[in-house]
């Protein structure tokens, strides 16, 4: 069979860039080709769609592909292996390049055989490619196999004498290729019964875990934006080139790039989501986009940055997510473009091409993601799907605000990062978002809790009752009892009737009974709910429950307790937890201590260990509470979290209409101000340098500590629900003002030292500040 071109054209093939993964999807890519066009043609096909990747099991082993597909003629199995030539539409197939099936053989071994078989063939036919043997004379070696069974079809791929680092990488990952193709292929998986196999094991497809259909927030409290968006906006049909895919400009007759006649009207249809993922993540979160069903990119983030029309390339600005950049982003979508060229690697698309450009601007616009940036340059509202969800789903705070589960008090995104692999393990519980809704119900639950708690620690727990009667105008030595007494010398005959005293024999309340009781009125505690223990004392499996107000959780003795232990069957807990009980409210402890003690008396009787209880509690705590260690690291990142986000609403205040940031800007001192360009500098904003005090922008960069100023020094622009819930301009007294005003800016002031010097900070310092954030966070406007 004659190969063109040359032998030392197909060794230089192997030389071009392709992971391991690359060269087996291209291998995979063809088989699916022929199984989409068996289903487009209607045609019954028993037989099943399936295609099996053998991996090699020593590093002189083989790689082989195999599929149930249709087969070839030997004159398309001719054309099929010849460098250079495809015989696929450049539109409809996954396999877009001719070389990429020699590109993938060449740089995984020297030898390649292909032997295909129709249904009905007597004998499988194929070619031997050996890249040592074959000379300029461009022939390869025809082979012939018998067939046992006539009916049998379709084409195998066996790669043999393999590059030793490739076969070594194809022998020890099996798992990650099929992780890889699983998320390459998902969307060809799910909508077609295609069946891949890689190594023995099925091929599952990665899916995004993303919020319902049906769950949204309320931006501002009013505006409704949904967690999922589905696009499908249909463009003009245009005509392409069958033979070189490039689309033409205008009407003609021969193709203004190839000179082919080969011309088609072909279809241009933007479709698919964009959505939310239930958990946040530093690298899984970005926009998939899709040609032909394959994902080309994926987790692509480029349409979070803007590109300045007006600037100069390499001042792009990223825009999602900044200011919590650290923790990571959750904006996704599943983009089908499968009118936009890609690249022959198939790993990016023709960023230049106008119909990527058209995507771009129907995605994301061409103005700003930021409202507020967007208004200072002239743009208008950015009204397109990214933006939209921008918008109500930029910030991660917990609850139904933002759409983001937590414990009461903050975020728990290790939780929902842990139940997101869960959900790709395939567990049932987690496959829909229900998990994860009703964690942010919860936090909204035991936050509510917390603060009825407050109040009713403030009102005296008995009426007043003399003032009570005093200012209903009756006398105010009426008895409690209510019986009006007679005067002496006087007659008064009572309305009361005599009672006559019953006794009654009460039954009494199993403990099975009040417990039950008190599960009945009970919330769960999401973060406290979680298995305890320590290699050397064993585990168990705790479900924490607050009791409701106005309940006393009591033991077995009718003593009153802050924490109480359930024993359940094997090693699970019931832990209920009094949240009244004066250990909490009077004296400040915290759920985790005293559920820790309990928990260290049962794992010691149970380990008969003979550690102290000191040192059972801080065992335990440092291996299942590990993400409440107070390090300077983690309490830092969350006082940087708050200040990010109190930068955001103190810069959106100041750049409304009729803001006044140059005021603002003129509050801070000149080496603030020096240290506030030094950031933006940093930062890449060198642009913005010049319009210091000309807009809000600068508040993102200021030093911590300058914001309390600000909030000092502009009292009216921040209180009164504003970015800070506490009342000002309308309370009457000074005294009264600074107060409200220094519930504020004492917490803001700790927040901002320690999120400038956590490095530093003592454990004193950093539980000071931990509480601080609690406060502050409380006291931010929309947050009742």
């Amino acid at each position: 069979m004659k190969i063109t071109p040359s032998a030392r054209v197909l060794s230089m093939l192997g030389e071009i860039d392709f992971d391991e993964w690359q060269c087996v999807a291209e291998l995979v890519d063809n088989p699916f080709d022929d199984f989409l066009d068996v289903l487009r043609s209607e045609v019954e096909w028993p037989d099943g769609f399936t295609v099996s990747v053998t991996l090699p099991s020593s590093p002189k082993g083989v790689l082989e592909v195999r599929d149930t597909g249709r087969g070839m003629s030997y004159e398309r199995l001719a054309r099929a292996v010849r460098a250079g030539w495809s015989g696929n539409d450049m539109h409809d197939k996954l396999g877009l390049f001719g070389m990429g099936f020699n590109i993938s053989t060449a740089r995984l071994g020297r030898r390649t055989r292909i032997l295909t078989t129709r249904a009905g063939d007597t004998e499988w036919i194929g070619v031997e490619i050996d890249l040592d043997q074959i000379k300029d004379d461009f022939e390869a070696n025809d082979i012939t196999e018998p067939k046992g069974n006539p009916s049998h079809h379709g084409t195998r791929i066996i790669v043999d004498r393999l590059q030793p680092t490739r076969a070594e990488w194809l022998r020890r990952n099996g798992a990650s290729l099929r992780n890889i193709l699983g998320s390459v292929y998902s969307w060809i998986l799910t909508e077609h019964p295609f069946e891949l196999y890689v190594g023995g094991t099925q091929v599952k497809p990665v899916r995004h875990c993303r919020w319902g259909h049906d769950r949204y927030v309320l931006y501002n409290g009013k505006e409704r934006v949904p967690a999922y968006i589905p696009i499908d906006e249909k463009l003009q049909d245009g005509i392409a080139c069958r033979d070189c895919g490039e689309w033409q400009i205008g009407s003609s007759e021969v193709c203004s790039v190839c000179g082919s006649g080969n011309l088609a009207v072909r279809d241009r249809r933007i479709h698919g989501w964009l959505g939310v993922q239930r958990y946040l993540d530093k690298t899984e979160y970005g926009i998939d986009f899709l040609r032909n069903g394959r994902k080309i990119l994926r987790w692509d983030k480029q349409l979070f940055t803007w590109n300045n029309p007006d600037g100069v390339a390499g001042n792009e600005e990223p825009e999602y997510p900044v200011e919590l950049a650290h923790q990571g982003g959750r904006l996704i979508g599943e983009i089908h473009l499968d009118h936009v060229p890609v690249t022959y690697q198939k790993d990016a698309f023709e960023y230049g091409d106008r119909s990527w450009l058209t995507a771009v601007e129907l995605l994301r616009g061409v103005a700003p993601l930021q409202p507020q940036r967007a208004s200072k340059l002239g743009y208008p509202e950015n009204e397109t799907p990214l933006a939209l969800l921008f918008k109500g789903f930029r910030r991660n705070d917990a609850g139904l605000r933002c759409l983001v589960p937590g414990d009461g008090h903050k975020p728990i995104h290790a939780d929902t990062r842990d139940w997101g692999r869960k959900f790709r393990a395939g567990a049932s519980e987690f496959q829909t978002d229900e998990h994860w809704w009703q964690a942010v119900l919860r936090h909204e639950e035991i936050k509510k809790r917390g603060k009825e708690v407050k109040t009713a620690a403030s009102v005296p727990t008995q009426p007043d009752e003399q003032a009570v009667l005093g200012a209903l105008g009756l006398p105010a030595d009426i008895p409690a009892s209510g019986a009006v007494q007679p005067k002496t010398g006087s007659t008064v005959v009572s309305t009361v009737p005599a009672q006559t005293p019953v006794a009654i024999k009460e039954k009494t309340e199993t403990r099975s009974e009040r417990l039950a009781r008190y599960e009945s009125a009970t919330s769960p505690h999401a973060y406290l709910s979680r298995p305890f223990g320590h290699p050397d004392l064993g585990y168990v499996k705790v479900r924490t429950l607050l009791l409701k107000p106005g309940e006393q959780l009591l033991d077995d003795n009718g003593l009153r307790v802050p924490v109480l232990l359930d024993q359940r069957s094997g090693n699970e807990l019931t832990a209920l937890v009094d949240p009244e009980h004066a250990a909490f409210q009077r004296f400040g402890a915290d759920y985790a201590d005293l559920l820790l003690v309990e928990l260290a008396a049962v794992l010691k009787v149970r380990a008969r260990s003979d550690w102290s209880p000191s040192q059972l509690v801080a065992a335990i705590r440092a291996e299942s509470l590990q993400d409440s260690a107070l390090d300077g690291t983690t309490v830092g990142a969350e006082a940087r979290d708050l200040l990010a986000e109190i930068r955001e609403r103190v810069a959106e205040v100041l750049g409304r209409s009729g803001g006044d940031y140059a005021t603002a800007y003129g509050h801070l001192s000149d080496e603030e101000k020096i240290a506030t360009e030094e950031a933006m500098i940093a930062a890449g904003r060198v642009g913005l340098v010049g319009r210091l005090g000309l807009d809000s922008g600068f508040v993102h960069h200021v030093p911590a500590l300058a914001l309390v100023r600000l909030v000092e020094a502009m009292p009216t622009s921040f209180m009164d629900g504003v970015v800070f819930r506490g009342p000002y301009a309308g309370v009457s007294s000074p005294s009264g003002k600074a107060l409200s005003l220094a519930r504020v800016t004492g917490c803001l002031a700790d927040v901002a030292t320690l999120g400038t010097f956590a490095g530093e900070a003592t454990a004193p310092q950093l539980r000071r500040a931990r509480l601080s954030i609690a406060l502050l966070r409380d006291e931010l406007a929309g947050e009742e």
